[in-house]
């Protein structure tokens, strides 16, 4: 009995005790609040824009959340209110920070390998080297302070990570974010540069897979023209750049006759056929001589690349046409309930085969790419055959089942002409 009456009060200490810890730290957190004073959030809370910084909004970015603070970038001594020793220079305090400034003051921090590896090793610190060589950066270098700094295009006091959907460069905000100055024309008058990239881009193939396919690794402005070293590619690295993704296409233009041509006119490669910024969906009729056709830009009739694409437009659409026609006959048979699903699966080869003759249309040569459409018919035939046999064994079976209808018919017909007959005989001997 004694022994538990001491274990019930050694729990009952224990509690008393968290419990007394626990009020400790209610009662700590004010300290523990002044220890943390910003008076420069304090004051620049209740400021009109721009000198507006609210406190829940730098919160919000990374910086905060990494444990940076105003005094990070701007020096100064935040744990007074007194105005004059919290803005003095002998506190570390750097005054306004000219736009010129910017890149460098931000360097401080981002290109220092040893203390960003503290908060991730696997962040580059090697942004400000690259904005030196950009054309923003070369401007800036020189003077101009209208082009784009840091601040301009991840904001200032509520810098969000670019994995965040609230930042401006997290891959759905990128274009916009280029946008607000390239797309401004009096504010890129200076500079003689088109204005109508972002309209372009959003009417592109690239823009579709991006916001309505949701695939946030397809191209923005900064996959071809970089983000911190940011440059206009130059007409012989055009290739260079698109076969990043586009790989296979970018080797067989490599060994076809084009990439001489292109290269002697100056022409900047695969821009030549499907543009730079509005960049549409590849067709068929790109290839060929009718309407919508590139090549038509340069060949003209009678001309042997016009031949050419003529010959590889009219195999390309020999084989949809035959693709198209084996599905609609076995998608036919299949709903009649005969089994096909062998041939279908082997249409698919080709499928394969036409998108590989598709591709191979970057060769600008006609025997490899009817090299895959021979392969495509001789499937699509076997294919097709296939479905009319399924048809027929459906209409046999059909035939036999009507048949079979009929006889059981005449079957049933028979035996109630029989139940009548026995009937009327035995009501006859009834009444005898």
């Amino acid at each position: 009995m004694e022994g538990k009456r001491q274990t019930r009060m050694g729990r009952t200490g224990w509690t008393g005790l968290l419990f007394s810890f626990a009020l400790c730290l209610m009662f700590a957190s004010p300290a523990h609040a002044q220890t943390t004073q910003n008076s420069c959030l304090d004051c620049h809370s209740r400021l009109d824009p721009p000198l507006q910084v609210k406190a829940e909004v730098f919160a919000r970015s990374i910086h905060a959340q990494k444990g940076l603070s105003c005094v990070s970038c701007h020096g100064g001594d935040p744990t007074t209110d007194d105005m004059a020793r919290a803005m003095s220079p002998a506190a570390g305090f750097k005054g306004p920070i000219s736009r010129k400034q910017i890149p460098a003051l931000c360097a401080s921090c981002h290109s220092n390998a040893a203390y960003m590896r503290g908060f991730d090793p696997s962040l580059r610190t090697d942004e400000f080297s690259q904005y030196q060589t950009s054309v923003h950066g070369q401007l800036l270098a020189k003077g101009d302070t209208k082009v784009a700094v840091c601040t301009d295009c991840h904001g200032l006091h509520d810098i969000r990570a670019p994995s965040d959907p609230q930042s401006s460069v997290y891959p759905l905000n990128v274009a916009k974010t280029c946008a607000t100055c390239h797309a401004n024309a009096a504010y890129m008058k200076p500079y003689k540069i088109p204005t109508d990239q972002y309209a372009s881009y959003t009417a592109s193939v690239h823009y579709e897979d991006l916001t309505v396919k949701g695939d946030l690794s397809a191209p923005t402005c900064v996959t071809c023209h970089g983000s911190h070293g940011a440059a206009p590619p130059g007409v012989t690295s055009v290739v260079n750049v698109c076969s990043t993704c586009h790989i296979f296409q970018a080797e067989l233009f490599d060994k076809s006759p084009h990439k001489q041509a292109f290269a002697s006119m100056g022409l900047p490669g695969c821009v030549v056929c499907h543009s730079n910024h509005r960049i549409v969906e590849p067709t068929d009729a790109f290839i060929g001589t009718g309407k919508g056709a590139v090549c038509v830009n340069c060949h003209t009739r009678g001309d042997p690349g016009y031949i050419a694409a003529a010959r590889i437009h009219q195999g390309l659409t020999e084989l949809t046409v035959s693709i198209q026609r084996s599905d609609n006959i076995l998608s036919e048979a299949e709903s009649s309930g005969v089994e096909v699903g062998s041939a279908l699966l082997e249409l698919n080869d080709a499928r394969d085969d036409l998108m590989k003759a598709r591709v191979s249309v970057h060769n600008f040569s006609v025997a490899p790419v009817e090299k895959n459409i021979q392969a495509g018919l001789a499937v699509t035939q076997k294919t097709y055959k296939a479905g009319v046999a399924a048809l027929a064994e459906r209409d046999y079976r059909r035939k036999g089942l009507g048949i079979a209808l009929i006889v059981i018919l005449a079957v049933v017909i028979g035996f109630g002409l029989l139940i009548k007959k026995v009937e009327s005989r035995n009501r006859q001997e009834t009444q005898k």
